[in-house]
This record gives structure tokens, C-alpha cells and sequence, in this order.
């Protein structure tokens, strides 16, 4: 039924990275002709470092027809949280995989028709039409579709376009990351705290330490990476400004490319982890031997539904990384727009379903982050400064391992629990 309903129809798909091709993949089983347009002219297979890979997101792979035959991920048993000396002050059982970003898009990717991907296509308008919609990209090409889906990211181009007034919104710190090989640690931090997923609440800032698997996606002990998230305030204005500077004194909308970092930045971050952190997470900071910082935004969407126009993933919503589900958000829309395109009769009814079904969750996500992330963009010692915010160590380390559609109402006080249901049905195809 969902086949016959698909045939002859059109997607373009904006965005080539794991929301693009979550939903490509799900609409290409459905009958749908799907072609995805990405504006970077290289592929995208090395971005990204560590994500959790919670228990919802294998269905969601299996409906986008991805089959995993290696092994999801490294195994960690929970979350712990320590003081200043190194010492554990907290725990959350939790059993959970943590695996590469890459491990979710290089399937995607081999699973989507190459021919139908295209690299290096920067979309320019979107005209609409009577009964089509028409993407218009830089350098003149044109295509016509029955259903436009921005999934192009944070800064998406899509959602400018159609919704404008949803900017970006910088909460007033930035995440410092970095990654190092297993083998490269010393021995006491491979024995002792290598397979934690480590919490830390150095002065105004937060710091998060967990392993991932190597380059190969490899999970074998030698050959495992370790990574770090370490929140740190940095004020809006001419301190970010500093910091997104290259050294040929351009500045950077957003965010900056890794290799254009000024050495004096890293150089600081270095200091800071020697001065704030607990030796063993010092040392990974000190020793990694590549960094990046990730500038903390909000982005919340007012509608997912414009006309033959669908946001999804990031392009509509962006929640601070405290909640950890940026890939298991944009597969859970993508999922639920192919739900509801494969049971509606037309387009329009379909996108109405599916904006009134993820609005809510996407709008508690954003809200989580912004609370869990409150202490550091107030400029507080600590979580645990404001007993309003409700978070200490052992609830920090509780809320954030679990996706937010499956939080209960008490655990994170937001008001649309109601709304929320889990997604535990087939995909029809």
C-alpha cells in the first residue's frame, strides 16, 4: 500500500550526513525516487567523533535499511562522576555502546545509491508551485520534487529560507573536544579509567571523558581511541570572536575548522586542564593530539511544516550536546516522517502529522540541554550552585544517558510528557 501510494513521487533531500540519509534511505524503500544534495564537495565519512548509541537506534538503522554485522560499539556498564582529586563521588548503572559517528553514517551511506548522492551542491532558493516544488541550487541547476526535506544541519540553509527568524542562538560556551589513540595513554589511565564514561565539574565548566572505537571502527583494546567534551565559558562578543580567529586574522561564522585553531588557544586549554581537572583527565587533554571547539548553540524551530517543505535533525531543532541524542533525534524524525508520509493520502496531511508529533519532543530536548547546560552559561561554581536547577552530580549523570522521549516527567520537570510515546512499530515499506 505504502509502495503504490509512493510511486511516481519525488524527494529532494537536503543534507548529505546521517539525517539526510536516515530519511533518503526510509523513503527510497517506500517506492519514493529520492536524490540528496550535500554542499561540501568531499565526502563527510571522516567527520564527526563519539556518539551513545542508545537501544531505539538500531531499529531505526534496521528501517532505514542498514543491517549491522559488526559490534555496535564499546561496552560501558554506566556513568561516573569525580572530584577534583580523581576521586569517584557518584555512579549510574546504565549499560550503554559508545560507538564512532562514522559507524552510523558509513552504512547509511553504502546503503543509499551513489549515483543518486550528489557532493558539492549548495542550494540557492526553493519556488513552489501549484503542485511541485522546485530546489534551486547555485550554478543554475534546478530540480523538481513533490517534497523538499532540509536536513542540512544547524546552519541550514533550508531553514533559512523558509523560516528566517530561527537563528542560531549562542548559549555562551564552547565545547573544547579531543581524541587520542588507547595505546598512546599511560598505563594507569588504560587500567584505571579508560572504560569510564567520566563525568567531571571543574569551575564553571563540565568536562565528559569516554572511549570510542578506533579509526578502523575497531573495538579491540590497543586499537580503541579515547574522547573529551569539556564545557568552557567563553563570553559572547569579542572572546568568541578571539577564539573563531585563524591566524591570518580571519574570522569564522559559527564555528572553525580544527587546523586553523591559533596554537595559543590549545596552548591555554592546556593550562586549564593542568590547573582544573583531575590528573588522569588532565593528561588526556594535555596529550591528545587533535583538538576542536564546538561554540554552543540553540536552535529552536516554530514549525517542521512548510508547504511541501520538511526540516528534520538539526535543521529544525539543535539542543545542546548534554543530552547526547543529535543522531538518535534526527533518526527518530526521519522516522516518523516516513511514517507518516506512508500512511497519509497526501503530502500536506502527512507533514501536518508528523510537525505535530515531534514539536513537543524536540522542543523538551531543547529545553533539556538548555537546563542541564544553565550553570555554566550563568557563570556558577558549579551544577549544584543553584538548588532550583536540581543538579547534582548523581542527576546530571541520570538525565543526561537517556533519550528525552523516554525521560519520565518528574526526572526533567518539562510539561509535554503527555505528548511523547515511544516508537516501537514497523516501518511500512
Amino acid at each position: 500500500m505504502a509502495e503504490a501510494r509512493a510511486a511516481g513521487r519525488k524527494a529532494v533531500v537536503i543534507g548529505g550526513s546521517v539525517g539526510g540519509l536516515f530519511i533518503a534511505n526510509m523513503l527510497l524503500r517506500q517506492g519514493w525516487k529520492v536524490d540528496v544534495f550535500e554542499r561540501v564537495g568531499e565526502g563527510l565519512a571522516s567527520r564527526g567523533l563519539g556518539i551513545a548509541r542508545h537501544g531505539e537506534l538500531l531499529s531505526i538503522l534496521v528501517a532505514a535499511g542498514v543491517r549491522e554485522e559488526g559490534p555496535p560499539g564499546i561496552a560501558v556498564t554506566g556513568r561516573s562522576a569525580f572530584d577534583r582529586s580523581g576521586k569517584v563521588i557518584a555512579r549510574f548503572d546504565y549499560p550503554q555502546h559508545l560507538g564512532a559517528w562514522s559507524g552510523v553514517f558509513n552504512p547509511l551511506h553504502a546503503a543509499f545509491p551513489g549515483d543518486r548522492y550528489h557532493l558539492g551542491r549548495e542550494l540557492a532558493g526553493i519556488e513552489h508551485r501549484s503542485d511541485k516544488i522546485v530546489a534551486c541550487f547555485a550554478g543554475g541547476a534546478r530540480v523538481e520534487a513533490d517534497l523538499v526535506i532540509g536536513a542540512d544541519g544547524f546552519r541550514s540553509t533550508v531553514r533559512a529560507l523558509c523560516a528566517p527568524e530561527a537563528r542560531p542562538s549562542y548559549a555562551g560556551y564552547v565545547a573544547w573536544r579531543g581524541i587520542m589513540e588507547e595505546r598512546d595513554l599511560s598505563a594507569e589511565f588504560r587500567a584505571h579509567t579508560f572504560d569510564q564514561f567520566a563525568f567531571c565539574f571543574p569551575l564553571r565548566s563540565q568536562f565528559i571523558g569516554y572511549p570510542v572505537p578506533g579509526t578502523d571502527d575497531s573495538v579491540e583494546r590497543s586499537r580503541r581511541r579515547y574522547s573529551f567534551l569539556w564545557y568552557y565559558p567563553v563570553a559572547p562578543g569579542d572572546e568568541l570572536t578571539d577564539v573563531l580567529t585563524d591566524a591570518t586574522g580571519h574570522t569564522h561564522e559559527y564555528s572553525i575548522p580544527p587546523p586553523l585553531i591559533r596554537p595559543v588557544h590549545i596552548q591555554r586549554l592546556k593550562e586549564s586542564a593542568i590547573a582544573l581537572l583531575p590528573p588522569q583527565f588532565a593528561e588526556v587533554v594535555v596529550r591528545s593530539e587533535r583538538h576542536m571547539v564546538q561554540p554552543i548553540y540553540d536552535v529552536e524551530s516554530t514549525r517542521m511544516d512548510f508547504d511541501r517543505v520538511a526540516l528534520l535533525g538539526d535543521a529544525a531543532f539543535v539542543a545542546r550536546p548534554h543530552v547526547g541524542v543529535g543522531v538518535l533525534k534526527a533518526g527518530e524524525d526521519a522516522f516518523e516522517l516516513a511514517r507518516c508520509l506512508s500512511g497519509s493520502s497526501s503530502i500536506a496531511a502527512a507533514l501536518d502529522r508528523y510537525q505535530d508529533a515531534r514539536l513537543p519532543v524536540a522542543r523538551d530536548t531543547v529545553r533539556l540541554g538548555r537546563r542541564l547546560g544553565a550553570f555554566i552559561e550563568r557563570g556558577l561554581e558549579g551544577p549544584w550552585s543553584d538548588p532550583d536547577l536540581g543538579l547534582a552530580p548523581q542527576t546530571i549523570i541520570r538525565v543526561s544517558a537517556r533519550p528525552v522521549a523516554h525521560l519520565e516527567h518528574a526526572d526533567v520537570g518539562l510539561a509535554s510528557a503527555d505528548n511523547r510515546k515511544q516508537r516501537n512499530e514497523s516501518l511500512p515499506v
